[in-house]
């Protein structure tokens, strides 16, 4: 009798299991394991009827004059410079306004696009860096390079992402970076040459741009929709613009700041 009950007991748990793991078939099988994440569906912008914002930013008014940067306790970084290297936050030329960061604020919620793979670049040549503002998208890798014959410090100070603080010898190999949250002008500092500093925006699509000596920028296979537009400047603050855009239609958002 002993062992018929717990012959009985053991089919019961069997059959129990069976239900349990079981039960659902194929619909069990589709959910995400614990601790995975489910996986997102890019979002593919239709060629035929992508759009485009394209615009300058100008300056208007005296631009400050650019401060010049004493490198002579530094002896591997001043003689990197024939004449005092020079700097200063508002790069003008001919009412152009270099360093402006220029980006698709909101009008993209919910859609998820595909990260590029091509790396984006930040290089310290003379004790300086190279350019000033770059942007990256969430998950883009950012390579920053020495290319001084002396010893540099990384040293990002962002708000969102995580912080790093990292020495760069002469000759080192590239140091790799990604963020995984959008931030944007997070400021960069070397902690061994104090008057270096750049920007790095982070945003979680493509549709973003950094302003060049001519100060135009292009947003470029856009959705048709209704976005803002914000242009930023690391001491002249932020502007924004609304844009409406039809299908295949190019719009101009032009931006302007005054000293």
């Amino acid at each position: 009798m002993l062992k018929l009950r717990l012959f009985g007991l053991v089919a019961a748990g069997a059959l129990v299991l069976s239900f349990g793991c079981g039960g659902g078939g194929e619909e069990a099988a589709s959910e995400p394991a614990a601790g995975e994440t489910a996986a997102v569906e890019t979002f593919t912008v239709d060629p035929a009827t992508a759009a485009s914002v394209s615009g300058k930013v100008s300056f208007e008014g005296e631009a400050p004059r650019a401060t010049r940067i004493n490198m002579s306790a530094e002896p591997d970084c001043h003689g990197l410079h024939s004449e005092p290297p020079t700097a200063s936050p508002v790069e003008v030329a001919d009412g152009s306004l270099a360093n402006v960061f220029v980006w698709v604020k909101s009008g993209l919620e919910g859609k998820k696009f595909e990260t590029s793979k091509t790396p984006v670049r930040l290089d310290q040549k003379g004790c300086l860096y190279t350019p000033r503002v770059v942007a990256v998208q969430t998950g883009q890798t950012l390579n920053v390079g020495n290319d001084d014959p002396t010893t540099h410090n990384i040293h990002p100070l962002p708000k969102a992402n995580r912080e790093f603080n990292k020495s760069q010898s002469p000759g080192a190999s590239d140091i790799e970076a990604t963020f995984p949250r959008q931030e944007i002008m997070i400021a960069v500092k070397c902690n061994i040459h104090p008057w270096m500093k750049a920007y790095i925006n982070v945003v979680d699509h493509p549709f973003f741009a950094v302003t060049g000596a001519d100060g135009t920028f292009d947003l470029k296979g856009l959705p048709p929709g209704d976005y803002v537009i914000e242009a930023v400047h690391e001491t002249l603050g932020n502007k924004e613009m609304n844009v409406t855009l039809g299908d295949s239609a190019s719009e101009t958002a032009d931006f302007s700041y005054a000293g």
